[in-house]
């Protein structure tokens, strides 16, 4: 599979009408080594003054959630990087590899070492702010919990978890929580254990329930032929979300061009990997080198890039801010004592700098004229 490439090799697939939009005007000067385009301050996308604006920002650190996986805000960030995205709006935007600690990235965007990091919710973006990280959240692209609790088919009300060992990686996430006390589960008398990665311990009968993400153990376990079943918490009426992106805000407000265009990138290129899930995942492949999983991942994306677009109204944009669902879910946490309040959600949360990149319909603005400059 031919992996995706800066405009100078998207040859074969500009014919393709999914990425024909994605040719600027800067196609005829091809980027430099170091990742800025070598074209006059302008392109398709933006104008003159804007394109300056963002190169004025400097180089834009973007701190992933964990790795080069095919997560939501991880993909759209590595493909939108090897398609020259990036370069079509004037930004020089540098990827870190995250390390799975959210906290730790919303600390260090806070701090000023990434300007932008996609963490695991807006729960989580929640937390680190009420521990003391001055952050704001700029996108959240699924309003719906990513967690889930795996248990054998034979359970067939969660009340038969009584008395049994549930496996967690740390810690039973609020979402999954708040679904066992509606459900009536009597959590203390489960016997709760921290687990490794190795989703199988479920059906070798190490443990009798197990949290996972929906994009990820559940993937695993059905291509080695196991079967569970899924207990999802908003089949319990239970409101979470994945896939949020934070910013600092003092380099937001210094520079709203920069945090504008960087989100209009990722709500592109999660536009293209729509149809070209191969070509993207292989772009992820290729920056993170041996041992990724190919077909895992591109499942990843394709599951969560699903419950993007079923937990996204008709006519709001992907990434919107939904004030009703923050409050329940930062409520979620109050039930399960991670906060003792819900903290301002209108400082918490900013959508501004995704809606000035989106038209009214909710579609990402990016100017047919790039194609065809």
């Amino acid at each position: 599979m031919t992996p995706l490439r800066r405009r100078s090799s998207l040859g074969a697939l500009a014919a393709a009408g999914a990425l024909a939009l994605l040719l600027s005007a800067c196609s005829g000067s091809s980027p430099s080594p170091g990742g800025t385009s070598s074209a006059a301050p302008s392109s398709g996308v933006v104008d003159a003054e804007r394109c300056q604006a963002n190169r004025d920002a400097g180089t834009v650190t973007y701190l992933t959630g964990y790795q080069y996986q095919a997560s939501t805000t991880i993909l759209e960030a590595v493909a939108a990087e090897s398609m020259g995205l990036f370069d079509d709006v004037c930004l020089d935007v540098e990827l870190q590899p995250g390390t799975g600690d959210t906290a730790q990235g919303a600390q260090l965007t806070a701090a000023g070492r990434a300007q932008l990091s996609g963490v695991g919710s807006a729960a989580e973006a929640m937390l680190a702010v009420a521990g003391g990280a001055d952050v704001v959240g700029v996108a959240t692209f699924g309003h719906v919990p990513i967690a889930t609790l795996m248990t054998e088919p034979s359970v067939t009300d969660l009340t038969q978890l009584d008395g049994t060992t549930l496996g967690h990686k740390g810690s039973l996430p609020a979402p999954l929580r708040a679904m066992l006390v509606t459900a009536e589960v009597d959590l203390g008398s489960i016997t709760q254990v921290k687990v490794g990665y190795d989703p199988t311990v479920l059906v070798r009968g190490q443990v009798q329930s197990l949290t996972g993400y929906k994009s990820n153990e559940p993937l695993t376990l059905a291509a080695a032929g196991d079967e569970v079943t899924q207990w999802n918490p908003e089949d319990y009426g239970v409101v979470g979300s994945f896939g949020q992106v934070i910013a600092d805000p003092q380099f937001a407000q210094e520079h709203p061009t920069a945090v504008q265009d960087f989100v209009r990138v990722l709500l592109r290129a999660h536009e293209v990997c729509q149809t070209e899930v191969d070509q993207c995942v292989q772009a992820a492949a290729e920056k993170s080198g041996s041992g990724f999983d190919v077909e895992h991942n591109q499942q990843v994306f394709e599951t969560e890039s699903a419950l993007v677009a079923s937990s996204t109204p008709a006519g709001q944009p992907v990434g919107y801010v939904d004030p009703a669902a923050l409050q329940a879910e930062g409520e979620v946490l109050v039930g399960s004592g991670e906060l003792s309040a819900v903290p301002d959600l209108t400082s918490t949360f900013d959508d501004s700098y995704l809606r000035a990149v989106v038209g009214s319909d909710g579609a990402v603005l990016w100017p047919e004229a790039a194609a065809t400059s």
